[in-house]
């Protein structure tokens, strides 16, 4: 599906890169627990060496060998392929610092170039691969976000943009998650306005998103211990119109039944 950098074009990610370049004058590259020596290579057999070494999952002999490309050959249309494929080996060992740092650097010295849709995805990629439990702090879910929303916008008709889109539903899965939990806590300690907004922004920026019925009940809930019943009743009937059949809105049901049964009856 991902079409390989080897040929000019952009590196898979989401499958292993199996397709070799294949050209001629490719020799025996010295290793050394995994250092890479300096050796004056021709560029092409030099990029052939490295995209071996990828296809076999030796990532950080492969990363030494893009990094003698740019360096034996910094002018070359080889030495620009390589910076992205220098930043992949980092992805695939999990370094995603490096890896990010590497597409940044491509991007600020190349950036109408052709692999640069890649490079903004490969960013993207980094960020969502790290993202915690809904229980821990969400700044890498926000970048991921940030990230791929960004992919989306700048190619939007790239293959890129098309599996980026799907990513975004489980970041906005986890963004509204962490806003349900801070939720649950105001609630629980009695901060009813606090709760509220927490709940609110799920319902206005994450609707989509598999919280949102609970959300509507906690609405419900909270908006019962203020007072405001009829606000209440809003909120439950939005809950029976969009999920008839989920738990959340026959909770809701009861609890308007046992706090205000006279809403219930209306």
């Amino acid at each position: 599906m991902l079409r390989s950098i080897a040929r000019g074009q952009g590196p898979a990610v989401l499958v292993p890169l199996t397709a070799a370049l294949l050209l001629s004058g490719c020799a025996t590259f010295g290793k050394k627990k995994g250092e890479t020596p300096y050796i004056a290579r021709d560029v092409e057999s030099l990029y052939t060496q490295a995209k071996q070494e990828l296809d076999q999952g030796h990532y950080k002999l492969a990363g030494g060998l893009f990094d003698e490309v740019e360096r034996q050959h910094p002018y070359s249309e080889w030495a620009r392929r390589a910076e992205v494929m220098g930043a992949y080996t980092y992805y695939r060992q999990r370094d995603y610092n490096k890896a990010i740092e590497g597409a940044q650097r491509f991007l600020s010295i190349h950036p109408g170039n052709r692999e640069a849709p890649y490079a903004f995805y490969l960013i993207a990629l980094c960020y969502y691969e790290q993202i915690a439990d809904v229980d821990r702090d969400q700044k890498i879910t926000q970048e991921s976000l940030d990230a791929l929303t960004e992919v989306i916008r700048r190619f939007p008709q790239s293959e890129y943009a098309a599996d980026a889109k799907l990513k975004l539903d489980l970041v906005n899965d986890h963004l509204a998650g962490k806003e349900m939990e801070i939720g649950r806590y105001y609630e629980r300690s009695g901060q009813w306005l606090a709760a509220q907004i927490r709940f609110q922004v799920v319902i206005d920026k994450y609707q989509t998103t598999s919280h949102t019925p609970e959300a509507l009940y906690r609405l419900t809930e909270t908006d019962l211990a203020l007072g405001i019943p009829d606000q209440a009743k809003k909120y439950a009937a939005v809950l029976g119109a969009n999920y008839p059949g989920s738990e959340w809105y026959e909770k809701a049901y009861d609890l308007l039944g046992k706090k205000e049964p006279q809403l219930v009856k209306t």
